[in-house]
C-alpha cells in the first residue's frame, strides 16, 4: 500500500491558508500514486490552538474546510486533522479529532482519546476525550490492511519514560485489539534537544511489542514559542525506523508500507538541531507575525553575535539590522567585533552611541540619587544605560517596522542577570532557553560548519561582560558558567531540591544562592518576551511559577 506522509508547516487559525496546504498535499498524493495520504493532528486549525477554539466562526469554518476536502478525496483516502463539534450533550463540546475521508464524504473521525495536561500541553482545557479505538479497511492490491488511528499523545501512555502508566487507558493496545494491522499516528509533538532518540525509543518498544508497523506523521514549524521538528517515519514491525522525513522542513514522503521502506534522511545531532529549530523558530514567528526584518543590539559579546548570524541565516542578511550603542564603560575591542561581527555576515550596521544620553539621565536623576544611604548599590546607575539601549532599539522598531531580537540566554534569565526595559526588550527571545555554556558550542559549531571565524574569536575567547561600569565581567556576579549551567539544569529543568543539587557535588553556599536568585528572578521572566523551547523546561508556557509566594 503507498502511503503519502504529507509533512506540512501550518499557521494556527489560518484554516482557508491551511485548508489550502491540505488540498495541495492531496493533488500531490494522487499524482505520485499513492493510495492514502496522512496529514499531521489539527492540520486544518493549526497547532496549538489555544483559546481560538472558543471562536464559533473558526470551528465552523475548520469544519467546512473539512467538508471541502473531502469532496477532493474520490480516488484516495486521507487521514486529517480538525476540531469536532462533539455530539454529547456533556462536557467541553469540541474533540481534538482526525478524520478519514474517502468517496468524496468524511467516512469516519477519530477523537484523541488521551490529552496531556503537563508541561506545554493544557488539552484538558479545551477538548473532550475520545472513548473509542477506530480501525477502517484500506484495500490494495488483493489486500485488506486494517488501519488503526490514533493522534500524538495516544503513542505516548508508555512506562519506560516516566517509571509508570500516566494515564489510565492505553489506546495503542486497545486499536491493536481491534485487529489493526497498520498503526497511523497523526502528530504535533514539539522539539527539545534529544527528543528525536526517545520519541523513536518509546516508539519501537510499543510496535515491537505489538508486531504492528507505524505511520507518524508530524507537524512542523514554529509556533509562538513551540517548534515542531517534522522528522515523520514509517517503523517496520520489529521497530526498526525504515523511512523518516526531513527534520525542520516541510516535507512530502511516499512509503510502501507496511513492510516496505523509503526516503531515509539523517536527523541532526545535537548542537546543530538546536542552530536548525533556533532558526526554524525565528522564521516562523517573524514570517507569521507579519514582520520582514529584525533589528538587533550588537554589543560585540558573544549572546548577540551568535542572535545574529542565526538570523542572517534563517532571514537572509538584507534582513538584519545591527546596532552598536556604545557607552563610556564599553571597550574599544567590542565596537570593533560589533563590526566585524556585521562584515562577516554582510547584515545593516549603524552606531548610535549613548554617552550623551546616559550622562543627561545620570544628571537628571542625581538630585535623587543623592538621597540613598551611603553605600548603597551602584546597580541603579548601571541599568540606566541598559535601559537608555532598549528605548533606542524600540525607536527604530517603531520607526521602520523591525522587530526586535532580545539576545539574553538562560543562564542570564535564570538567574536576574538582565534588565527590565532594557537587554530583555524585543519581541522574541531567540536564546532564553539556551544556557550560556550551549550559547558557547553553538557559535563554535556555526564557525566550524562555515569554515572560518564569522563570530570573530575574539568574541569566543575574552571574558563576557555587560561593560556597565569600568573593568566589569559576569563572574564578579555569577558563579562559572560551567558550573551555573549545571545547577540550573538540575534545579530548573529536572525540578531537584536544593539538598539534591548540592549531594551532586556542588558547594552549599553557591547553590543556596543561584536557587535563591532563580525564585527571586520570577517576575522579571513574566515580562519576558516569547522565547524559543529547545529544553525540556523552559521558562515559558511550560513553567508557570507563582511570583507572590514563599518557599524558600
Amino acid at each position: 500500500m503507498k502511503v503519502a506522509l504529507a509533512q506540512i508547516n501550518t499557521i494556527v487559525g489560518d484554516i482557508s491558508g491551511n485548508c489550502e496546504k491540505v488540498l495541495h498535499g492531496l493533488r500531490r498524493a494522487v499524482g505520485e500514486g499513492a493510495e492514502v495520504v496522512v496529514f499531521p493532528e489539527l492540520a486544518l486549525f493549526g497547532y496549538p490552538p489555544k483559546d481560538l477554539v472558543y471562536r464559533k466562526t473558526l470551528l465552523d469554518r475548520n469544519i467546512e474546510s473539512l467538508a471541502h476536502v473531502a469532496q477532493a478525496c474520490v480516488n484516495i483516502t486521507a487521514l486529517i486533522g480538525f476540531v469536532q463539534r462533539d455530539p454529547s450533550e456533556t462536557g467541553k463540546g469540541i474533540r481534538n479529532a482526525a478524520a478519514v475521508c474517502r468517496g468524496g464524504k468524511v467516512e469516519a473521525v477519530y477523537a484523541k482519546m488521551l490529552l496531556p495536561t503537563y508541561d506545554v500541553f493544557d488539552e484538558a482545557r479545551y477538548f473532550d476525550p475520545g472513548v473509542e479505538p477506530l480501525t477502517f479497511e484500506q484495500r490494495s492490491r488483493g489486500r485488506t490492511h486494517v488501519v488503526g488511528v490514533t493522534i500524538c499523545e495516544d503513542l505516548w501512555n508508555n512506562t519506560q519514560f516516566e517509571g509508570r502508566a500516566v494515564y489510565g487507558v492505553d489506546p495503542i493496545k486497545l486499536t491493536s485489539s481491534r485487529g489493526a494491522n497498520l498503526f497511523v499516528n497523526l502528530s504535533a509533538s514539539p522539539y527539545r534537544a534529544g527528543v528525536n532518540a526517545e520519541r523513536e525509543a518509546l516508539f519501537s518498544t510499543q510496535v515491537k511489542a505489538l508486531g504492528v508497523p507505524l505511520v507518524y506523521v508530524n507537524q512542523v514549524g514554529g509556533h509562538d514559542d513551540l517548534l515542531f521538528d517534522g522528522a515523520s517515519l514509517v517503523m517496520n514491525a520489529r521497530g526498526e525506523t525504515v523511512a523518516r522525513a526531513k527534520a525542520f522542513a516541510e516535507d512530502f514522503l511516499i512509503v510502501e508500507a507496511p513492510e516496505g521502506s523509503g526516503r531515509l534522511e539523517p536527523y541532526p545531532d545535537r548542537i546543530e538541531s538546536i542552530r536548525q529549530a533556533l532558526m526554524l523558530g525565528l522564521r516562523d514567528y517573524l514570517h507569521k507575525c507579519g514582520f520582514d526584518s529584525v533589528l538587533i543590539g550588537l554589543s560585540g559579546g558573544i549572546d548577540s553575535a551568535l542572535v545574529a548570524v542565526l538570523a542572517a541565516d534563517a532571514l537572509g542578511p538584507d534582513h538584519v539590522y545591527g546596532v552598536a550603542m556604545p557607552s563610556r564603560y564599553s571597550s574599544v575591542h567590542s565596537l570593533e567585533d560589533a563590526e566585524r561581527l556585521a562584515e562577516n555576515l554582510g547584515i545593516h550596521f549603524q552606531v548610535v552611541s549613548i554617552k550623551d544620553a546616559h550622562r543627561v539621565m545620570e544628571q537628571s536623576v542625581e538630585p535623587v540619587f543623592a538621597e540613598a544611604p551611603p553605600g548603597s548599590t551602584t546597580l541603579a546607575e548601571e541599568n540606566l544605560q541598559a535601559r537608555i539601549r532598549g528605548n533606542i532599539l524600540m525607536a527604530l522598531s517603531n520607526k521602520f517596522g523591525r522587530l526586535v531580537l532580545a539576545t539574553g540566554n538562560k543562564s542570564e534569565w535564570a538567574v536576574g542577570y538582565c534588565t527590565l526595559y532594557g537587554d530583555m526588550c524585543g519581541g522574541l527571545a531567540v536564546l532564553s532557553d539556551v544556557p550560556k555554556s550551549a550559547v558557547y558550542e553553538l557559535a563554535r559549531h556555526i564557525n566550524t560548519l562555515t569554515g572560518y571565524d564569522r563570530i570573530p574569536d575574539r568574541v569566543l575567547t575574552k571574558a563576557p561582560s555587560a561593560e556597565l561600569r569600568e573593568n566589569q565581567t559576569d563572574q564578579d556576579t555569577l558563579p562559572p558558567y560551567d558550573i551555573l549551567d549545571a545547577i540550573l539544569e538540575a534545579y530548573v529543568e529536572r525540578e531537584a531540591s536544593i539538598e539534591e543539587v548540592i549531594a551532586q557535588g556542588f558547594d552549599r553556599a553557591v547553590v543556596e544562592r543561584v536557587a535563591r536568585m532563580v525564585d527571586l528572578s520570577e517576575y522579571k521572566r513574566k515580562q519576558a518576551p516569547v522565547g524559543l523551547k529547545v529544553t525540556s523546561r523552559a521558562f515559558g508556557t511550560g513553567r508557570r511559577m507563582p511570583i507572590a509566594a514563599r518557599f524558600g
